[in-house]
């Protein structure tokens, strides 16, 4: 599989994007899912150069669907085109660095580890992998991001989903 590399993490996430979302509980093979969108906009004053990351979908899980948000900041990180990734509250999350098209992360959460890849196949799809292992979790979350573009007459379109070829694929 070949991989987009990505000058700029920043410029490359801006704007609006399709998500889906599989959970799996490796434990007991309990799946879930979210789907909904995230919009990547700038921040405002004092982080002038950096992303405001907003999440907002339904997450399903065991047959029950519940509305589901998160919030990250993306500031620019170092070296130039790299990322710092932060929580809302400002915590540190993980650095991102795709100038190679991918990158392996990883963070310690109390007594839980989140090991994450990320994966850009193109301009206009993106994929990440985090799995969370800990005393209490055996997760694996897989999640395609699919830009979405205003089309002709305002209609906002999106590209098509992760390719089929990676190792895996979009939905298991």
């Amino acid at each position: 599989m070949r991989f987009l590399p990505v000058p700029d993490v920043l410029d490359h996430l801006m704007g609006e994007w399709r998500v889906t979302r599989t959970v799996r509980d490796l434990a007991d093979g309990s799946e879930g899912g979210f789907a909904g969108t995230t919009l990547f906009s700038p921040l405002p004053a004092p982080d002038e150069g950096g992303l405001l990351h907003r999440e907002s979908g339904v997450f399903t899980w065991r047959g029950t669907a519940r509305p589901a948000e998160r919030t990250l900041r993306f500031l620019p990180g170092e070296p130039p085109g790299t990322a710092r990734v932060e929580f809302a509250d400002g915590r540190f999350f993980h650095g991102l660095d795709l100038r190679s098209g991918r990158h392996t992360a990883d963070h310690p959460c109390a007594a839980d580890r989140y090991d994450g890849e990320f994966e850009v196949y193109d301009a206009d799809r993106w994929r990440t992998r985090w799995r969370v292992g800990g005393p209490a979790k055996d997760l694996l979350l897989i999640t395609d991001y699919v830009r979405v573009r205003v089309g002709a007459g305002g209609r906002r379109v999106t590209g098509c989903p992760a390719p089929s070829t990676s190792p895996e694929p979009p939905g298991t």
